[in-house]
């Protein structure tokens, strides 16, 4: 299956936020992917969720990545499955936090398994890597980037 990987280094910064929205607005075009789409609002929140989380909660520079099916491929751009992992050198794993009433934060990772079709995190070296993907039409490749040692939160 032929995959298009797109990757951005963010800073230990906020702002580096705004920034990563604005990057993948202007690679969705050049995966087949519409800015007028639903999927496209959908993935640009979770990169967005994904980053803050990365730079708020660790305090350590990150890669973003995102995978999408390159066009033509397992039916075309149509279908497959876009992939975002955000990796960090922070050891300290991903934690739900229970936001109440009018907390401006904690609820970051609901919003990521309500959009997400699924998500999860593993180590990596000294770090992890947070992942979240999303269907698009007939998921053909489904599971191809699962590693046997993958938190997976959605079945």
């Amino acid at each position: 299956m032929q995959v298009l990987q797109m990757q951005m280094e963010v800073r230990a910064d906020p702002a580096e936020v705004g920034r990563a929205r604005r990057w993948a607005r202007s690679r969705l075009a050049g995966s087949g992917i519409g800015v007028d789409e639903p999927l496209a609002e959908t993935l640009i929140l979770l990169i967005s969720e994904l980053v803050t989380n990365a730079v708020v909660h660790t305090g350590c520079p990150a890669v973003l990545r995102v995978l999408f099916p390159v066009a033509g491929a397992a039916g075309g751009a149509r279908v497959g499955t876009v992939r975002v992992e955000v990796a960090d050198i922070s050891a300290r794993p991903p934690r739900r936090r229970c936001a109440q009433g009018d907390d401006t934060g904690g609820r970051g990772l609901e919003l990521v398994d309500g959009l997400a079709d699924r998500w999860g995190w593993q180590r990596e070296g000294t770090g992890k890597r947070i992942w979240c993907e999303v269907d698009r039409g007939t998921a053909a490749w489904v599971g191809a980037f699962e590693s046997p040692h993958a938190v997976t939160n959605r079945a």
